[in-house]
């Protein structure tokens, strides 16, 4: 099973750079993309709705904002857009999508497309993600609790470690590299049991997903591993290969590719 995640930055932007051409040679069960900028009225053609996959879209209420999809080649038994109650604000700004599965041994999994909040542009901004953070705590303590597996995909513009980011001293007060930041990520991957599929099976440095457009961050590889499939534990020993696809780019972010059992 082929599960594919990536920030397209503009999905219209995406199709232009050929992304839409590239996917369809990728034999993806799952393609999970965030940061669509674009309203689902906008997405009627062909090349949005590819062929073989049952296509599901949450849109920001504002336009040219924001947003999510996910492909998926098997119909989901169901899809939840937005996370609810408690989240209307973040419901508002299309940061979350939801696919359930019942997989052919009748086990459960649900793939999710994510788009955590940045807190780059203002302070503001950056205590909205905190809260988005302290809240969808709590919305993963009960995905523990369901008897399901889970595979989170997304853009959660967060590193987790030195190794996920080459400028590791220069960042310590920036958004997406802060203490705390990174001691979220250390509960979610502890405390809360969750697993980075990435690093199951590649523990190299240099492995990096999002690259600034300043300076020459791309030539030089001057980048942040902020995408990730976060899965439930369950899947730990199902993940067989992952890989950051940087032959061609679609967007400030490369597609995160993971193959499980």
């Amino acid at each position: 099973m082929r599960v594919i995640t990536v920030n397209v930055n503009g999905i219209r932007s995406a199709e232009k750079k050929g992304f839409f051409v590239w996917l369809k040679k990728q034999q993806a069960d799952v393609v999970c993309i965030q940061e669509t900028k674009a309203q689902e009225h906008q997405l009627e053609a062909e090349d949005f709705r590819p062929a073989g996959y049952y296509c599901y879209y949450f849109d920001a209420q504002k336009k040219g904002y924001s947003g999510v999809a996910i492909y998926a080649r098997q119909k989901p038994d169901r899809v939840i857009k937005g996370l609810g109650k408690g989240f209307e604000d973040m419901d508002a700004e299309g940061r979350y999508i939801q696919a359930d599965f019942t997989r052919e041994d009748g086990s459960k999994l649900s793939v999710v497309s994510l788009y955590l909040p940045s807190g780059s542009s203002k302070e503001e901004r950056q205590q909205i993600k905190f809260s988005f953070m302290e809240r969808f705590t709590e919305k993963l303590k009960a995905m523990r609790r369901q008897r399901r597996e889970y595979i989170i995909c997304g853009d959660w513009n967060i590193v987790h470690k030195e190794i996920d980011i080459k400028n590791w001293k220069s960042n310590q007060k920036n958004s997406g590299c802060l203490p705390e930041e990174r001691a979220w990520l250390d509960q979610v991957f502890g405390e809360l049991g969750f697993v980075d599929a990435f690093r199951v099976v590649n523990q190299e440095p240099g492995q990096y997903t999002w690259w600034s457009n300043r300076g020459q961050a791309w030539a030089k590889n001057v980048g942040w591993r902020i995408d990730y499939q976060v899965i439930t534990p369950g899947l730990r020993d199902k993940v067989l290969a992952a890989e950051i696809y940087k032959e061609e780019r679609f967007s400030d972010h490369a597609p995160l590719i993971v193959d499980y059992a």
